[in-house]
């Protein structure tokens, strides 16, 4: 049970940190061959940006916690659950438009993930 708790903290704080990124994206535009090192700039210093690769090196951490409790057979597929949360979060908090296909998807991954956490 541990193992699986520290999995979902890792999960929790990488798609927490995938969101944040994504939201500071927004705000910083598009980067292109053409506006790199200006934008650049701009990433490196926008404090969601940075909030989300702070969160993912934390997920990371509880991932090394993960591994060295568990094996990796058996909790790297757990980490499909941050799919689902990320569909979600993404839905909810980016407005993102998430089709039924996207739905169906993530269920079939859900699935997945319960029946590898019986295993």
């Amino acid at each position: 049970m541990i193992p699986f708790l520290i999995v979902l903290v890792a999960v929790c704080f990488s798609v927490v940190g995938e969101l944040l990124l994504k939201a500071g994206m927004n705000d910083v535009g598009v980067l292109s061959f053409s506006n790199f090192f200006p934008t650049m700039v701009k990433i490196f210093s926008h404090p969601r940006i940075l909030l989300g690769f702070g969160s993912i090196g934390i997920g990371a951490i509880f991932w090394l916690a993960a591994i060295s409790r568990a094996n990796l057979s058996w909790a790297y597929p757990m980490l499909s659950m941050g799919y689902i949360l990320v569909l979600i979060l993404s839905a909810t908090f980016l407005k993102e438009e998430v089709s039924a296909i996207r739905w169906i998807g993530a269920l079939v991954v859900c699935a997945g993930v319960i029946l590898i956490s019986r295993s």
